[in-house]
């Protein structure tokens, strides 16, 4: 069995829990999906499954179709728990499918804003080797489908903000220090005035649940894709470098160093676990175990409780509805079991 890029730590994974590029392209003389109706949108959906299936390029002939509009809504959640899709995506599947690889680390989203978001993910911070496999995948299938192209405005987007390359490139980041810190907003809004947007777990609209967060690009007209990353990875390395500075200074305190490890002894000795105090905890581990204090526990670890511990994507898993109290006891169990 493949496994999932949440199974997984890559480089500066301390920090950087993954990186992901997502492509925004639409298909040339067809109405954006705000302006389609279920019909048209169920045709396009064809039309871009069957360029994938047909594809010359193998890793997209290898993809999975799921059908939107036969996914239950707890199997939906989970994909979002999963990251795979947004919010948006789910909140109404009519003519919206979905293109998904083995390892979770392709997802292709049909019909969402845009006609394809081409989402590519990876473990720890890898921007550039994201990028040339989204890059690869969105040739193949502009040779098959055409994308709307303007050679000033560049990739035409149903949204304005994604005009030019139509590229968001983001990384999802653990700042458990800053954050206890109160540095988190100041950061915010330079981070802003330099063309970038930091946001909660599940990107916009969403908050940080377990100090986790979304650093990604808001410019996307006017520089190329290459820029964009390479401003993204430059600015990165100076907030990685901002927290480990900072869990330094703050795990030098007895305190600090008390709540890592009473963390882990609760989620290694509790009986009923919500998903609110389970992430709080996780966050205090994996901070413990980024400055040394917590030793014998991998990131690999905390990364795979993290998203499979998630309420829907645990129902899915069980193939059952389970209420709060069930969900609660059996991620306790999952999370002993892990941690044992």
């Amino acid at each position: 069995m493949d496994a999932k890029w949440f199974e997984k730590s890559g480089r500066e994974g301390d920090v950087v829990i993954s990186s992901r590029i997502r492509l925004a392209r639409n298909l040339q003389k067809i109405p954006f999906p705000i302006r389609m109706n279920e019909q048209q949108k169920r045709q396009v959906r064809e039309q871009i499954v069957q360029a994938a299936k047909q594809s010359t390029n193998e890793t997209l002939r290898s993809l999975t179709y799921i059908d939107m509009e036969q996914v239950d809504k707890v199997e939906a959640v989970s994909m979002v728990e999963n990251h795979l899709v947004s919010p948006d995506f789910i909140s109404n599947t009519k003519g919206r499918g979905l293109l998904l690889s083995k390892d979770n680390s392709i997802a292709i989203m049909i019909n969402e804003e845009d006609h394809l978001r081409i989402q590519v993910m990876k473990e720890g911070m890898d921007l550039s080797a994201v990028y040339q496999l989204a890059d690869r995948l969105d040739s193949a299938l502009n040779d098959a489908l055409h994308f709307a192209f303007d050679p000033e405005l560049g990739y035409l987007t149903q949204c304005p903000t994604n005009l030019g390359t139509g590229m968001r490139a983001s990384l999802m980041l653990h700042l458990p220090s800053l954050q206890q810190n109160g540095m988190i907003k100041r950061i915010s809004e330079h981070l802003s005035k330099l063309g970038l947007t930091l946001r909660g777990t599940y990107g916009e609209g969403t908050e940080p649940v377990g100090a986790l967060y979304q650093l990604s690009n808001q410019v996307t007209l006017g520089l190329s894709e290459k820029e964009a990353i390479e401003n993204l990875e430059r600015i990165v390395m100076q907030l990685v470098e901002e927290e480990r500075n900072t869990r330094k200074t703050l795990m030098e305190n007895i305190r600090r160093q008390d709540a890592a490890a009473r963390s882990l002894g609760v989620l290694k000795s509790a009986k009923v676990l919500s998903t609110e105090e389970f992430m709080k905890l996780l966050s205090n581990v994996r901070q413990g175990v980024a400055a040394g204090v917590i030793q014998g526990i991998a990131f690999e670890t905390l990364n795979k409780l993290m998203i499979q511990t998630q309420p829907a994507t645990m129902m899915t898993v069980q193939g059952k509805q389970l209420s709060s109290q069930e969900r609660d006891i059996l991620r306790a169990s999952m999370v002993a079991e892990c941690l044992k």
